[in-house]
């Protein structure tokens, strides 16, 4: 008996036009995201990572329940002075990895709800949004590094 595979290739080839047709979703990708521990009773903490996006978009949003408050913010050297402000947006330029990091932009984690410990995993929800303004969510999980897994600042003593 000869089966033909006519119903098959008409198929797959309406699947794929319909692949085409459906507009592609920005996707942008977070690697090596972490959190620095705390020590108790400190009311605030940071978290690092990369994001890497395929289409021109910014990160225009970040909540943990760990946190009241979960913001962008931008660590600035003037002369031998730091300084900090809360930023709106961060930009991530198609293709171009942006690194979140403690000498740069980077997330804060105020009101802490409890410490954060060393080989906890601390729950983040990014929000992105692209040229057109459509916005993705992005869930991470990001371990807890010591307090010294990196050298950097540490403003769990600044007043914002």
């Amino acid at each position: 008996m000869a089966v033909s595979l006519q119903p098959v290739k008409r198929g797959l080839a309406a699947l794929a036009l319909m692949g085409l047709a459906l507009p592609a979703l920005a996707q942008t990708t977070v690697s090596d995201a972490w959190v620095r521990a705390s020590v108790p009773h400190q009311q605030s903490t940071g978290a690092f990572m990369t994001l890497t996006a395929d289409t021109d978009s910014k990160l225009v949003s970040v909540a943990s329940p760990v946190a009241k408050t979960a913001q962008v913010h931008e660590m600035t050297m003037n002369g031998d002075v730091m300084g900090m402000r809360e930023v709106k947006a961060v930009e991530l330029p198609a293709g171009k990895a942006v690194s979140l990091d403690p000498s740069g932009y980077h997330v804060m984690l105020m009101g802490l709800a409890k410490q954060v410990k060393e080989g906890e995993q601390v729950p983040l929800t990014l929000v992105i949004e692209d040229a057109k303004g459509a916005k993705q969510t992005i869930e991470v999980q990001a371990p807890v590094r010591p307090l010294a897994a990196e050298a950097g600042h540490d403003h769990g003593h600044m007043q914002n």
